[in-house]
């Protein structure tokens, strides 16, 4: 068999050599090496900007805001709106949209205890019959719902929320007043009422100053201020298995569910606010900045925090 030697002279030719050096002098690097210094020099940017990042909510949740600027409850979430501005719009629409499951969502989160614990939240902080009490951003009313259920009656308590679908959710359960407004502006006289009541939404506020302050303006001497909240847990390994659990398993689940990925998204930016937020001292801080007394946290199974303060 005849081996064309013209073919085998032509494979076996070497290669021209590449200039080491580019026009200016410059050290030339291959195509490879380029890519992976790029590679390399975006992942120190990701590192450097992950690690200020951390340090900016670690500083945050210690300290808060300065003295000169509001208050709020936890530093803007990057991953659900783009500018602190746009949070009021946010939530409301969130909450809108995902309000004929929001109590589904509640006894999922709660295991079916919520009913119970809210009760005997409000029982602590002082709740009696006959007491006027208002349940500032209620949701469909399911504190409200409880302190009714104390009061013995259902004219005295009046829920209040933002978010017209939460209000229209919760009507059918309802037999108090329900009003549509926010916490920064209470449309009520002075001196109003027994008690005033959060329940699970201060991390919604935009400036929990300007709320507490209205909160204590529409109180009567005397009277209650409670805020019950979830705590993030000071453990790195409580914090990572609740993390888990309210931010990854309790959103897939829903959307399953549901059918419908708002539900899980409103579930994720539930356990987002809770992580970020600012640390009891500072909302403790906050109560006492706008005039409240005898301040003080209770704590159940480390993480359910029931802030009361009294005007």
């Amino acid at each position: 068999m005849a081996i064309d030697v013209r073919k085998r002279e032509v494979a076996l030719r070497p290669h021209a050599p590449r200039p080491r050096e580019n026009e200016r002098g410059e050290r030339r690097q291959r195509p490879g090496v380029r890519a992976f210094d790029r590679r390399l020099r975006e992942k120190h940017r990701r590192c450097v900007r992950a690690r200020r990042h951390a340090q900016r909510r670690r500083d945050f949740r210690n300290h808060g805001e300065s003295a000169l600027t509001p208050v709020v409850p936890h530093p803007p979430l990057a991953d659900y709106y783009d500018a602190p501005e746009e949070r009021e719009h946010f939530v409301r629409d969130l909450f809108d949209d995902t309000a004929p499951w929001y109590d589904w969502s509640v006894a999922f989160l709660s295991f079916g205890s919520g009913g119970m614990y809210r009760r005997q939240a409000l029982e602590r902080a002082g709740l009696t019959k006959g007491a006027r009490l208002l349940d500032v951003a209620t949701g469909t009313g399911v504190v409200a719902r409880a302190a009714a259920k104390i009061t013995g009656d259902a004219n005295a308590i009046v829920g209040m929320d933002p978010s017209i679908g939460m209000l229209i959710a919760g009507r059918p359960k309802a037999r108090f007043s329900l009003v549509e407004g926010g916490g920064e502006h209470l449309p009520f006289r002075d001196e109003s009422f027994d008690m005033i009541s959060i329940g699970f939404a201060m991390r919604h506020f935009a400036d929990l100053d300007t709320v507490f302050r209205e909160c204590r303006r529409v109180l009567r001497p005397g009277g209650r201020m409670l805020i019950l909240e979830i705590t993030a847990p000071e453990s790195r390994a409580a914090r990572t298995f609740l993390g888990a659990y309210m931010g990854g398993v309790v959103p897939a689940l829903a959307t399953v569910i549901a059918r419908d990925r708002k539900v899980g998204r409103m579930l994720a930016y539930y356990w987002a606010t809770t992580r970020d937020c600012v640390r009891p001292s500072v909302i403790l801080d906050a109560l006492r900045g706008a005039g409240f007394s005898d301040v003080n946290r209770h704590v159940e199974l480390g993480m359910f925090s029931e802030y009361g303060a009294t005007k």
